[in-house]
């Protein structure tokens, strides 16, 4: 049963947004898209596009100017042999033109060994970010981010580099010759 007197406020959990939320809202989930693109990547261009120029993050060995990072983390990344970023859970609270967004973050690193007969290493990392975003000439982007751990492992790999089931797959790539770059050209 349903009056007007028990109408749920915007931010009740499960209350239907407006038309401009939903767009906000897929604003909001593009611009997080596309930072885990640039990561894996390794393209400084695609991450710069997801912070506004005065932004900061706090990234644990890394905390400053976001653009900044933005300009080591491609050099930092290629050391894998490929990542995958994938991100879930994305909870928005607005406040006008400002949003605080928790994004849970699955991030996948394979790790060639170093040495002639050294064994192969993947990482798994769960944690969250935590962002500041805001609204600029109805455009958003990140202000803030902090970056936390919730849990790590470090496994020797089990990958299948080579031959069946995947042989003939096209590779991904941290870098340019990745066959995104093709598509969208």
């Amino acid at each position: 049963m349903s009056n007007s007197s028990n109408k749920p406020s915007p931010s009740e959990t499960g209350a239907v947004p407006s038309a401009a939320e939903v767009a906000d809202r897929l604003a909001i989930a593009e611009v997080l898209a596309m930072h885990s693109r640039g990561v894996d990547r390794a393209d400084e261009a695609i991450l710069k596009s997801a912070y506004w120029s005065d932004a900061e993050v706090a990234y644990g060995a890394y905390n400053g100017d976001a653009h900044g990072f933005c300009e080591i983390l491609p050099t930092s990344i290629t050391r894998y042999a490929g990542t995958a970023h994938k991100i879930s859970n994305l909870c928005i609270e607005f406040r006008g033109d400002e949003a605080r967004v928790e994004t849970y973050v699955t991030a996948h690193h394979y790790l060639k060994a170093d040495t002639e007969g050294g064994t192969d290493t993947e990482m798994t990392y769960i944690g969250r970010y935590l962002d500041t975003m805001e609204k600029r000439n109805n455009v958003w982007k990140i202000r803030f981010r902090r970056v936390l751990m919730d849990w790590n492992q470090n496994a020797a790999a089990t990958a299948i580099l080579e031959g069946p089931p995947f042989e003939g797959l096209a590779r991904g790539t941290n870098g340019p010759d990745d066959p995104l770059y093709e598509l969208l050209s």
